[in-house]
C-alpha cells in the first residue's frame, strides 16, 4: 500500500473537515501543515493537500504558501490532489494553484475540489471520493 499524506492549513475548520473525509478515503495520514516539514512531505508516494482560499483568492501566506513553495521541488511524478474551502470568488486560487502543481511536474489525480463555506454530507462524500481517487492512481 502506497504512502499518502493529507496536508492542510485550515483557519475556520472548513478545510480541516474536508480534509479528515479525503483522509478516511484514501486510508491516509492526516497532518496540519504546521506538523510537518516539506522533506518530510516529499517522501510520501502520494499527496492530498488543502488549502482555503484567503484574501485576493491567494494560498493562505504565513503557512502554506511558504510550505507548497518548498514542496514543490519535490512534487516531479508524485500523484496529488488539491482541495480548500472558499466563501467568495470564484476559485481562481484553486485553478492558479493547480496550475502550479501540473507546472511542477505533479501527477494531478483528480480535479480540485472546493467547497463553498461548510462542507455538507455531498460535499464531505466528495472529499471522500477525492480520496479514494488518489488512493487508486
Amino acid at each position: 500500500m502506497d504512502k499518502i499524506a493529507v496536508i492542510y492549513w485550515s483557519g475556520t475548520g472548513n478545510t480541516q473537515a474536508m480534509a479528515q473525509a479525503v483522509a478516511e478515503g484514501a486510508q491516509a495520514e492526516l497532518f496540519s501543515v504546521s506538523d510537518i516539514t516539506p522533506a518530510l512531505a516529499a517522501n510520501y508516494e502520494k499527496l492530498a493537500l488543502g488549502c482555503p482560499a484567503m484574501g485576493d483568492e491567494v494560498l493562505e501566506e504565513g503557512e502554506f504558501e511558504p510550505f507548497f513553495t518548498e514542496l514543490e521541488s519535490g512534487l516531479p511524478g508524485k500523484p496529488v490532489v488539491l482541495f480548500g474551502s472558499y466563501g467568495w470568488g470564484d476559485g481562481q486560487w484553486m485553478r492558479d494553484w493547480a496550475d502550479r502543481a501540473a507546472a511542477a511536474g505533479a501527477k494531478m489525480c483528480a480535479e480540485p475540489l472546493i467547497v463553498n463555506e461548510t462542507p455538507d454530507d455531498d460535499a464531505l462524500a466528495q472529499c471522500r471520493a477525492l480520496g479514494q481517487a488518489l488512493a487508486g492512481a
